[in-house]
């Protein structure tokens, strides 16, 4: 079974010349279809940076990256939006449009992933029941709850059938039993669709959602949890 990340000797820096610090070192990691793996680790460790980079959101300066078969580094313009439409983003900060429902948010994620698929409100629809918004469809986010909002960010990430979900701090600004519906709705539509998610998260809470438990510090992959469940021969090598 082939990677759907897989990550070699990667190195980034941030800055020119004397500004010039470096915040990943020679990170090697492989991350294969299906898999749920929770990136933990201090702020400040690099782990955003790993997930921006995973998702096309910066370029690959050393090392190799290759995310669904594409190489990352010296990709072109076009492979790199190619690469960008199959990844679903998820983040501590929703990034809902307040004048937009959490249908047409939904809707938008929809036309900016392919903007010749059919019936997209059904599709918006759709997935909005499955994160339990049912009733919410028409309502602008600004009057939805943080819980709610988060959802609406789960659906828009998921609508698409995306084959990587990236989840930066889900929980983070959650009490404890939204931000455990958060992760379990993201677990229980991952598995349905059959998608990988890269989770980065300081919450303790949610770890054993988990297939495997991956820990950064100082920009190394220094470690793998103990507490893991057996994968497909995934491995993390460092």
């Amino acid at each position: 079974m082939k990677p759907v990340i897989s990550v070699c000797n990667l190195n980034h820096s941030f800055g020119q010349a004397d500004l010039r610090k470096q915040v990943l070192f020679n990170v090697n990691l492989d991350i294969y279809p299906g898999e749920i793996v929770i990136m933990s680790g201090p702020s400040g460790s690099g782990k955003t940076t790993l997930l921006a980079l995973v998702g096309g959101l910066r370029s690959a300066q050393e090392g190799n990256l290759t995310i669904l078969g594409q190489e990352m580094r010296g990709a072109s313009k076009q492979q790199l939006m190619q690469v960008r439409r199959q990844v679903g983003y998820i983040f501590q900060a929703h990034n809902l449009l307040t004048f937009l429902t959490a249908k047409q948010n939904v809707r938008m994620s929809l036309e900016l992933h392919n903007e010749y698929l059919q019936d997209k409100d059904r599709l918006a629809i759709d997935i909005l029941n499955a994160v339990g918004l049912g009733d919410r469809i028409d309502y602008y986010a600004d009057s939805l709850s943080g819980g709610q909002k988060q959802r609406v960010a789960i659906a828009r990430a998921l609508a698409s059938h995306p084959k990587i979900v990236l989840a930066d701090e889900p929980t983070a600004s959650l009490d404890k039993k939204s931000g455990r519906d958060i992760v379990e709705i993201m677990q229980r539509l991952a598995k349905e669709q059959g998608c990988t998610i890269l989770l980065v998260t300081h919450d303790n809470r949610i770890l054993d959602i988990a297939d495997r438990i991956i820990h950064m510090e100082d920009g190394r992959l220094v470690e793998e949890a103990q507490e893991q469940k057996p994968v497909n021969s995934a491995i993390l090598t460092n």
